[in-house]
């Protein structure tokens, strides 16, 4: 089951970053983009982490507060779910 979570996260935050260096690149060519919400989907799915590196790494969704706020407040409450079922689990099986 770790292997699986560990699986996952990988590739949602790769999905994550490739979706914003995209969102990126067809702002400037001036084609067709990613929906905003889309990438807060992704965020919360799991792909925060990632899509907060790729906006700095991309300078891309800086200047627009809702990302700025909006991500990090997504990855902060992820880490602590993260941190509290990490704790119960261990809570639970002291073995």
């Amino acid at each position: 089951m770790e292997k699986f979570l560990i699986a996952y996260l990988l590739f949602i935050n790769l999905f994550s970053s490739a979706s914003i260096f995209h969102d990126k690149r067809a702002a400037k060519l001036n084609k067709q983009r990613i929906p905003e919400r889309t990438l807060f989907i992704l965020a919360i799915l799991g792909g925060s982490l990632g899509i907060f590196f790729s906006m700095l790494i991309f300078h891309h969704k800086t200047r627009k507060l809702k990302f700025m706020i909006g991500i990090p407040f997504i990855l902060i409450l992820q880490l602590i779910a993260g941190f509290l079922i990490e704790r119960n689990i261990n809570l639970s099986f002291p073995f």
